[in-house]
């Protein structure tokens, strides 16, 4: 079994391996740069898994920054029967996609 941690950053947590690329709320850090994961809840060397209480002590995941982007077009709609009430809002969440170097 590989090498894994638990994550926490953007309010999500994620599975996350060395060579992993994922997608995580936006980041303030310019591409290909590198930065560290906000919370590392659990670490697993492929044998043994460590658990935080909340986050494991001395535990790091380093993640480069491949581009930032944004996500697809969410559509929330509101409706009261019989009142002429009708609301169409669009969304675009920002997004970072960044891959994961090292986890130590």
């Amino acid at each position: 079994m590989e090498p894994y941690a638990i994550v926490a950053t953007g309010g999500k947590q994620y599975r996350v391996a060395a060579g992993d690329t994922f997608e995580i709320e936006r980041l303030d850090v310019e591409a290909g740069q590198t930065t560290e994961a906000g919370e590392v809840l659990a670490v697993s060397d492929g044998s043994e898994l460590k658990i935080g209480m909340p986050v494991v002590a001395g535990a790091k995941v380093v993640l480069r920054v491949v581009e930032h982007k944004r996500g697809e077009k969410r559509i929330n709609f509101k409706k009261k029967r019989r009142k002429g009430y009708a609301r169409r809002i669009g969304h675009r969440q920002e997004l970072t996609v960044v891959k994961v170097e090292s986890i130590a």
